[in-house]
């Protein structure tokens, strides 16, 4: 039985159909044989969660397991990423291409079914979850694209997007910080095609949630988010309650709505049912036949499939065919009657840009000039206005990172045409969120805040890297150059961090030229995220990135000033800000009568990616004095400049005064950077 919004509870039912019964222990019992086979994994939220997976999957989820990329089909996110045997189940079951070995190679090397649900692994997958929170805040990025597109392409009497998304969460998922973000979001959002399914058991891995999360009143919670709330009182055998739910769920349109489904973990384990021990650990072979027993399967049977279970479930896989043969009938009238949103969508759906995005990319003379952030507010822009799938936001910052899209509109709960989203001071949600977009497909985005505040979004920034969404994070106030706020505000280790993260592309341009650069090259890379990380500070336009720029960004580094008279003695590598003091230490150093090369080094990683003759061309061997310099940790800096090399960096916390007095006292002087040339030198001798 369910209730909703505070109605009192009602007494269980129990299960009504044979058939149902069969197909839950089916999923049960194929979950808790991979997690033994590969005696390792979570057989307890399979086990108390399959109903409602079951019911949501079997009567209500809009999909095409023979095309798990159609367009318009719901989505579903298993945020409790650590039932992951529950989803590999469901996908084997209902047709997709996961298949009974696939099943029995549970956690092995390169199978289909790793431990946690990875997008790039498994057809059918939404999205990369496991670390809790995460999946539950993709989802309202993943309801918010379905609003934007639905905004962009629908049509009176012609609908291309109409599709739910849907949440499978956890009490630990609900613990999370991050959720509590995006729940938030989601509610101001009245997003009501958002559906969480809350598998509340009552059990972490430590023990009872009495340990740690039992004061809370949940439902109270996400009524004062704006939620519309139900209550699911016996999740192991209510599936007529589920279906209600569900029903009721999707009915009402004006709030996100959670449906919390109260179930036992392990349901069905004689020994280990409604405690810890069936969490994350095997059940052991002969708890598993017991647990079979009690379920009414034979418990000698490994990953078995009855044969009426296989006909009732597969029969989906025709309900999805048909359903997307509909779709694709209505996007045929659709195309003749918006010829140029029909190609519009095609185009974005192959993940391609407008062949003329960067026509009108703005470029700067030498000379005086903006700070990076309002260089790259002008670039975007420009942008944008050909980009109509480039969205983004901030974290309430947009008048200090310069990030919103003009004459874009804010997207909130009225206008999903908006393309600015206003996502508060919510960093980590923002992150997530923006993947979550990117997962549906459709949309490119990005996401912005101060550089220091990176570290609030870095858990979705490594899964975006990890996955290969192309996140673009637009990072401003890059450096001490911050100045009056301090330390708490001036980041130092983020850069070296942040470029010890495989997958993600971290540049820092050194002008406005190299920014408009670094934007484009952003949004043609389409497999990785990329991190621009742009000054508070003015700097002056230098010259030679006007015309270097291009290939120096996608090159990753290159020669912006060459000394005369001969080859090289010393190389002067700097990124951002610092670039422009190089050139000037290259100056005084000529006065003295050193060779000094400059090298504007703007991303690190596609310098490493660059062949090697690109590579020597800039930084030859034989040129062993090297000076990095850079207004933050020296860590890194040692793969450029080798042995013979030093550094004009920063391995402290900054300080609280104006931006130029930092600098000075932190030495990123002509002075102290020539002092350190004359170091390196002497020491290569």
């Amino acid at each position: 039985m369910t209730t909703s919004e505070g109605q009192k509870a009602a007494t269980p039912m129990t299960m009504e159909k044979s058939l149902d019964v069969l197909c839950i222990n089916t999923i049960r019992t194929l979950s808790i044989d991979g997690v033994q086979q590969a005696n390792s994994g979570h057989p307890g939220l399979p086990l108390g969660a399959a109903p409602m997976a079951y019911v949501l999957w079997q009567r209500h989820l809009r999909h095409n397991p023979k095309n798990p990329r159609w367009a318009d089909r719901d989505r579903f996110v298993l945020s409790a990423g650590h039932g992951s045997m529950l989803l590999y189940s469901l996908l084997h079951l209902f047709g997709y291409d996961v298949s009974l070995d696939d099943l029995k190679k549970f956690r092995q090397w390169g199978s289909k079914t790793p431990g946690h649900p990875e997008i790039h692994e498994t057809a059918g997958v939404e999205a990369t979850t496991g670390p809790l929170g995460q999946g539950s805040a993709n989802a309202v990025g993943m309801a918010m694209a379905e609003r934007m597109l639905a905004a962009r392409f629908n049509r009176p009497g012609h609908t291309l997007f109409d599709h739910h998304t849907f949440a499978l969460v956890s009490d630990g998922d609900l613990m999370e910080g991050l959720s509590a973000e995006a729940a938030s979001l989601a509610g101001q959002m009245k997003l009501g095609k958002l559906i969480y399914l809350y598998d509340s058991n009552d059990i972490t891995l430590d023990g009872p949630t009495s340990l740690s999360f039992s004061v809370e009143d949940v439902a109270a919670r996400y009524r004062a988010y704006g939620w519309h709330v139900q209550i699911v009182v016996d999740g192991n055998h209510d599936l007529a309650g589920l279906d209600r739910a569900l029903q009721a769920a999707k009915a009402d349109a004006t709030k996100p709505s959670l449906i919390i489904v109260k179930t036992t973990i392990g349901f069905g384990s004689p020994n280990k049912a409604g405690s810890s021990d069936a969490h994350g650990s095997p059940l052991g072979p002969k708890e598993v036949e017991l647990t079979k027993e009690k379920l009414g399967c034979d418990p000698k049977l490994t990953f078995h499939v009855p044969s009426e279970v296989a006909t009732a479930m597969r029969a989906s896989c025709e309900r999805g065919v048909q359903l997307e043969a509909d779709w694709n009938t209505r996007f045929a009238a659709y195309a003749k009657a918006f010829p140029e949103l029909a190609a519009e969508w095609k185009r974005r759906e192959k993940g391609e840009l407008p062949a003329d995005f960067d026509a009108d990319l703005p470029k700067w003379a030498p000379g005086a000039g903006p700070a990076t952030r309002e260089a790259g507010g002008k670039v975007e822009n420009a942008l944008a206005a050909r980009i109509p799938e480039l969205v983004g936001g901030d974290a309430d910052l947009s008048v200090s990172t310069k990030t919103s899209i003009d004459k874009g509109g804010s997207f909130d709960a009225s206008n999903g045409a908006g393309r600015n989203v206003h996502f508060g001071v919510r960093e980590h949600a923002m992150g997530s969120i923006g993947n979550g977009i990117l997962y549906h497909g459709g949309l490119r985005t990005f996401v912005s805040t101060f550089f220091v505040f990176s570290d609030y979004m870095r858990p979705a920034v490594r899964l975006a890297a990890l996955n290969g969404l192309p996140l673009i994070c637009v990072w401003t106030h890059d450096s001490v150059g911050v100045g009056e706020d301090g330390p708490t505000h001036q980041p130092v280790e983020h850069l070296a961090s942040l470029r010890a993260m495989p997958g993600l592309d971290v540049v820092r341009p050194a002008d406005a030229n190299e920014t408009a650069e670094a934007w484009r090259l952003a949004l043609v890379q389409t497999k990785r995220p990329t991190a621009l990380v742009l000054s508070r500070q003015k700097l002056p336009v230098l010259v030679g990135t006007k015309e270097k720029a291009r290939e120096g960004l996608a090159r990753g580094a290159y020669v912006l000033v060459e000394p005369q008279g001969g080859a090289p003695t010393v190389i002067l590598i700097a990124t951002g800000s610092e670039v422009s003091l190089a050139v000037e230490a290259a100056k005084a150093l000529a006065a003295k009568g050193v060779r000094a090369r400059v090298v504007s080094m703007p991303c690190m990683e596609n310098f490493r990616r660059a062949d090697a003759a690109w590579r020597e061309s800039v930084l030859p061997a034989k040129v062993r004095a090297r000076v990095a310099i850079e207004a933050a940790a020296s860590f890194g800096w040692h793969e450029w400049i080798g042995d013979g090399g030093t550094t004009v960096t920063i391995d402290r916390f900054g300080a609280s005064a104006p931006g130029e007095t930092v600098f000075e006292k932190l030495g990123f002087t002509t002075a102290n950077v020539v002092a350190a040339a004359e170091r390196a030198i002497a020491g290569t001798r």
